[in-house]
């Protein structure tokens, strides 16, 4: 079992479209809930020039009864802060989600400790640009020394830059918008509102 995960650590780390591993015991009950996004990793066009710009962001996972991801995500911007909601459908094999007519390819967990931080990595596509990010959950305003390490430790391995990472500022406004939401909107994929 180790050999196979090593060799799929090495496929990772050799090759910038690899495919990331797989957590298969993963429950993505276990994902539910609020957090707080603390740092990111991306590949995305001009990430490293607005990355200084970015603070803290917040996500608010549900199940819905078919079994899909309902996600309710705030990103701070230029214009201020974004509220989007979306919902993922699960892939045939694996814990991995994905909604291409939203630009969401795959979105799976890499690491967890199952309680208080995951490592989400995401295949994105908008417009002709294909790219990729790992995030750092945190069910908390302030990571854990394992949580980051694990952070790092994830995004070396997938080949991320230095200027492809960033710690997020430590600005809590846009993260609060989506955890003081009760209720997530209904239809999925839209932007509810800029503030």
């Amino acid at each position: 079992m180790r050999a196979v995960l090593l060799l799929a650590l090495l496929r990772l780390a050799l090759g910038p479209k690899a495919q990331a591993v797989w957590l298969g015991r993963l429950d993505p009950k276990q994902l539910l809930g609020p957090w707080y996004v603390l740092a990111v990793a991306s590949r995305e066009k001009g990430f490293s020039d607005t990355k200084v710009m970015r603070s803290i962001e917040g996500v608010v996972v549900t199940l819905t009864p078919e079994n899909k991801l309902k996600m309710l995500a705030s990103r701070s911007g230029l214009e201020g802060c974004s509220l989007t909601v979306m919902e993922l459908l699960k892939q045939d094999s694996g814990w991995v989600f994905e909604n291409p007519s939203l630009g969401v390819l795959e979105y799976r967990v890499l690491g967890t400790n199952f309680r208080d931080y995951a490592i989400v990595f995401t295949q994105l596509e908008s417009g002709d640009e294909t790219y990729n990010t790992v995030e750092l959950y945190s069910r908390t305003q302030a990571a854990s020394l394992e949580a980051t390490s694990l952070f790092s430790k994830w995004s070396r391995m997938l080949g991320y830059l230095g200027q492809q990472q960033a710690v997020l500022q430590a600005d809590l406004t846009c993260a609060h918008q989506a955890l003081q939401m009760r209720h997530l909107p209904e239809a999925p994929g839209v932007p509810v509102g800029q503030h």
